[in-house]
């Protein structure tokens, strides 16, 4: 997700001033972003070399990290923000990461791409897994073990007592909040625990 507009979207619900942890943060341009743009300090994890990498030569705090062994190293509410960005789906302990990310932030925002947009939903009807520009690999070779619909975090959500503080989608770049399980390739949510 590294498409400016979208990454400006997700910046505008991280509060300035904010103590951030990214999970997944990849080349660590978001939260270079947050740190410049809004006075932000906090850390990456990552688990890829190359990104990593990257997050050092941009001057973002980076720990490379497998998150699917958890973040037992954080104290509760050690971050008032953790994000999400396109790590859920990558995740064997997705509900366990999701339980973990509210003990360890005071608020989250979670994003992933949503599969029930409307392009995906019509491939599927025509009996093919989509390949779109948010779901961008055959399905033989993604690196997503799961998908999700904006109505999936919904339920678990609530399933796992979180507060859906906003919700939105994303579809090249906009902000989409009418019918965003429909209209929006990217599902968007703010939450804090109960």
């Amino acid at each position: 997700m590294s498409d400016h507009s979208t990454m400006q979207s997700i910046a505008r619900l991280v509060p300035e001033g904010s103590r951030v942890l990214d999970l997944g943060c990849g080349d660590g341009a978001l939260l270079e972003l947050l740190t410049r743009e809004r006075g932000c300090s906090g850390y990456g994890i990552e688990i890829a070399d190359a990104n990593v990498l990257a997050c050092v030569r941009r001057g973002v705090n980076v720990i490379q990290l497998n998150l699917d062994e958890g973040l037992a190293m954080f104290a509760d509410n050690s971050f008032d923000v953790v994000l999400q960005i396109d790590t859920l789906q990558h995740l064997r302990n997705a509900e366990v990461m999701l339980q973990e990310t509210a003990r360890v932030g005071r608020s989250a925002v979670v994003a992933f791409p949503n599969f029930a947009h409307w392009p995906n939903r019509l491939s599927i009807l025509r009996g093919r897994m989509p390949v779109t520009s948010r779901l961008p690999y055959q399905w033989y070779d993604t690196p997503n073990i799961r998908v999700g619909t904006f109505k999936d975090f919904e339920v678990l959500a609530r399933r796992n007592k979180l507060r859906i503080l906003d919700a939105f989608g994303l579809d090249e770049g906009r902000e989409v909040r009418t019918w965003p399980n429909l209209l929006a390739s990217t599902a968007v949510f703010r939450f804090e625990h109960d």
